[in-house]
């Protein structure tokens, strides 16, 4: 996929698609280790049924530990309830819309279910936008 036509591309075509992810009755212990080890800053909580219903983020981590929350706390009474997410379908230019207009860094990636596929985040733009800009001379990789 050439740089420029990556702006034009739906979502489902750049999102990453191995998403961090954990039920509610995951704890924040658990959740927190998923972080670390997987080296990310969101775990999506979806259903049985993989539903997005919820997101637990670096910031929320930052509050609950602020807060001396206990690490056997459930992530469905923790993490960011009906959170923002954008169908697989969309255009990339939304996904940059949403996260900037909703003040958000991390993206889930849903199906026309509301199925979790994949996950967008800030950095990813800001990687995609960084390519664009090398392939277009503007600076170098």
């Amino acid at each position: 996929m050439s740089s420029l036509s990556v702006w034009t591309s739906k979502v489902g075509d750049v999102a990453r698609k191995n998403v961090v992810s954990a039920t509610a009755d995951a704890t924040l212990a658990e959740a927190a280790r998923l972080m670390y080890t997987k080296g990310t800053g969101s775990v999506v909580v979806v259903s049985p049924e993989g539903k997005v219903i919820g997101i637990f983020t670096e910031r929320d981590l930052s509050r609950v530990v602020a807060d001396r929350v206990s690490y056997d706390s459930k992530l469905g009474d923790l993490m960011t309830k009906d959170p923002v997410t954008i169908r697989d379908d969309e255009p990339i230019t939304k996904a940059v819309e949403l996260l900037s207009t909703r003040k958000i860094r991390h993206l889930p990636v849903v199906d026309r279910e509301g199925k979790l596929v994949g996950i967008i985040t800030a950095r990813d733009i800001v990687d995609i936008t960084e390519r664009y800009l090398a392939s277009t001379g503007f600076v170098s990789e």
